[in-house]
């Protein structure tokens, strides 16, 4: 018998709409009020109220942006801090598939849904029982999530300009604090918790020998370093 996702079983009930958008609005607040630690940090790389806008505007995908300006601030290259920051935002990719699926928007609509795919929306809108209550959750989340983000790093990029030097602060802490808060509750398997663990020892044993932002770039090859490891461990377990 052919699988069939719980979206085509439950098109017709399910959630209720108040519920939906109650998660949506939760998560896109809890999440948004970060941009204030982003347009803090952004501005105390170097770029300006503007660049850090944009780039919130345009690129809206908090892991990258944090790598990006990050890198930056480390006194890294340019090239180096937009590749790092270009390998965190590939898995958006892959929710866009799946969510293809659970969402069946029309086409016209399919560009523009595309700028808010992002870990929150995704989480949000596979956790609805039916199609309509994915497509609610889907809007709910990334609206609210996209325009706070935006007004939050505003407000971050123009008080860290207020304040001056952020490094006197304390607040170039900010950025990595709220990345590693957002990484964090997604490590829910051992699987996930070795990568994350590999790629730390890679990034921090790195980080006096490399230049910034190339030890993010090593760093990533933890993922395919571990699952190559456990596949040949799998293997190993069926020969006996």
């Amino acid at each position: 018998m052919a699988d069939t996702t719980l979206t085509d079983i439950r098109d017709s009930g399910g959630k209720p709409d108040a519920a939906v958008v109650r998660d949506g609005l939760g998560v896109g607040v809890a999440v948004g009020l970060s941009g204030f630690a982003f347009g803090v940090t952004s501005a105390g790389s170097g770029l300006s109220l503007w660049q850090t806008c944009a780039l919130s505007l345009l690129v809206f995908t908090g892991a990258s942006q944090f790598a990006l300006v990050g890198a930056l601030a480390a006194g890294g290259g340019p090239i180096a801090a937009a590749a790092g920051a270009f390998f965190l935002g590939v898995r958006n990719a892959f929710y866009g598939l799946r969510l293809s699926q659970v969402l069946a928007l029309p086409r016209a609509v399919r560009p523009f849904a595309a700028q808010w795919v992002i870990d929150e929306t995704a989480a949000v809108a596979l956790a609805q029982p039916t199609r309509r209550a994915a497509r609610l959750g889907f809007v709910v989340t990334g609206l609210s999530l996209y325009v706070l983000w935006n007004l939050t790093t505003l407000g971050g990029a123009l008080g860290a300009e207020a304040i001056g030097d952020t490094d006197a602060w304390g607040l170039d802490a900010a950025g990595p604090a709220v990345f590693l808060a957002l990484l964090a509750p997604m490590l829910t398997s051992a699987t996930e918790r070795v990568v994350a663990g590999a790629a730390v020892v890679l990034g921090l044993g790195l980080l006096p020998v490399l230049p910034a932002g190339v030890p993010v770039l090593v760093a990533a090859l933890a993922a395919p370093v571990v699952l190559w490891a456990q596949g040949r461990r799998g293997l190993r377990e069926g020969d006996r």
